[in-house]
């Protein structure tokens, strides 16, 4: 079957990331293996630049754009870490870049998009449309929009957090039987799974949503897009997306990935373990592949297991919070 993306372009969007993005690491730990019975191995996007994977697609998007589409500026709809990778790539770019973000938008992450010199545009996510928002912005401005995750350039790369984890694993001479990634409208996960089936093709995928925003999971149990109910609720912010986009939804859906849930309960616990043992911040969406592993809701028995923590972005008050709790 043929995809808007394939391990080509992650490919070429890795060349376009050497030297620019951080190659974050992969880390093994004693007490999570523990705890697996098998071996883990946890991707730290958290340490990307702008403590977030969504870097890596918005410059490689940005990265391609023509002199007079870098005249006119981007522009871009996000909760925070797309909105904070976007105005980091601007700024190494040159480019103008306007965000519409939600009121309700963690204040870490309002002050760090504001603080590359991005322009913020706020809008109420249980009242407004975003995409509307944002495409009335753009039509104002002529700025060129740059997608959170349906968009091919930032799908794949998005994937060149896998390739590394690939590359990683060549050298140690490890198989992984499975990988979780954190998913949201999918951008992430399509990048990503791009790269896992072309390396591993008998590995299998799962998908992990906040409870109230399982939209993924059941639309691959269905086998078409579904959407969340208009009144759900989650502290995951960085994974609030009402569905799967209609180019990241037919790579999951091709490959036989499957989804995973968890609570915000069980994505706070998570915080809390990578924070007291695996000594690496990350924030409730970033968490929910290790919270996933942690609370057993795949089989990790004897299995060699791949997650990843893919944001750190996460209020002062909130971390506390959960290293209180749990």
């Amino acid at each position: 079957m043929t995809y808007v993306i394939s391990i080509d372009d992650v490919r070429s969007a890795a060349q376009k990331l050497a030297g620019v993005a951080v190659r974050t690491p992969l880390i093994e730990n004693i007490k999570l293996n523990e705890i697996a019975g098998g071996r883990v191995f946890v991707k730290c996007e958290n340490l990307q630049h702008m403590g977030a994977f969504k870097f890596r697609g918005a410059y490689n998007r940005m990265s391609r754009l023509t002199e007079e589409e870098k005249s006119r500026g981007v522009l871009a709809f996000s909760s925070g870490n797309h909105a904070q990778g976007i105005a980091r790539a601007a700024q190494l770019l040159d480019i103008h870049a306007t965000i519409v973000m939600p009121k309700d938008a963690p204040p870490l992450k309002l002050a760090a998009t504001r603080g590359c010199g991005a322009e913020v545009v706020l809008y109420d996510r249980y009242t407004e449309d975003r995409e509307k928002v944002a495409l009335a912005v753009a039509a104002d401005s002529g700025a060129v929009v740059v997608p959170p995750y349906d968009d091919p350039l930032v799908m794949a790369g998005q994937g060149t957090s896998a390739l590394e984890v690939v590359e990683d694993l060549a050298t140690m001479g490890v198989t992984p039987d499975q990988t979780l990634i954190n998913c949201g409208g999918g951008g992430l996960a399509a990048g990503s799974f791009t790269v896992y089936y072309d390396a591993f093709p008998h590995i299998q995928g799962y998908v992990v949503e906040p409870e109230e925003f399982d939209d993924v999971k059941r639309s691959l149990e269905v086998g078409s897009i579904q959407s969340v109910d208009f009144g759900a609720r989650s502290i995951c912010d960085a994974l609030l997306t009402p569905s799967a986009g209609a180019r990241t939804f037919p790579i999951l859906q091709g490959n036989g990935v499957k989804g995973l849930s968890v609570t915000d309960d069980q994505a706070r616990a998570a915080v809390s373990f990578a924070a007291k043992t695996l000594k690496m911040v990350g924030e409730p969406g970033g968490v929910v592949s290790l919270a996933a592993v942690l609370e057993g809701k795949v089989d990790t028995q004897d299995k060699i297991t791949v997650c990843i923590i893919s944001g750190g972005n996460i209020d002062p008050d909130m971390l506390a919070d959960c290293m209180a709790r749990f």
